[in-house]
């Protein structure tokens, strides 16, 4: 069983020339605030914004074929969760770390990515 907490982010692509316009639409535009992200996803194909507690995620994808689209949901135990989809036979991936939050990904039967994570 998977004990379900909040969405904690939604990852939205965008083209690969369009970061700067990007940002001035969910900085200037909508108001949220753009913050740091981790050193381990390197510079210039995301940005991260913050609405209150939930975080959106810009992510250049120039291909539409396996998307890195996905919401995010924060569970009481992210090991259990990962154990509980692995006896169900689900295929689970290892995602770049963020400091504080142990995560990893699956895809549902349709291909859509899905991660789960728990906060430290």
């Amino acid at each position: 069983m998977i004990d379900w907490r909040r969405i904690d982010h939604v990852q939205v692509t965008i083209p690969s020339n369009a970061m700067d316009a990007a940002r001035e639409f969910y900085g200037d535009v909508l108001g949220l605030t753009e913050r740091d992200q981790p050193d381990s996803f390197g510079e210039g194909d995301t940005a991260w914004f913050r609405a209150d507690d939930v975080e959106i995620h810009l992510a250049v994808e120039p291909s539409r074929e396996r998307s890195r689209r996905h919401p995010a949901f924060e569970v009481t135990d992210v090991a259990a969760a990962r154990a509980h989809l692995e006896a169900h036979d689900i295929e689970t991936v290892e995602e770049p770390k963020i400091p504080g939050r142990e995560r990893f990904s699956f895809r549902d039967p349709f291909d859509n990515r899905i991660e789960l994570l728990q906060r430290a």
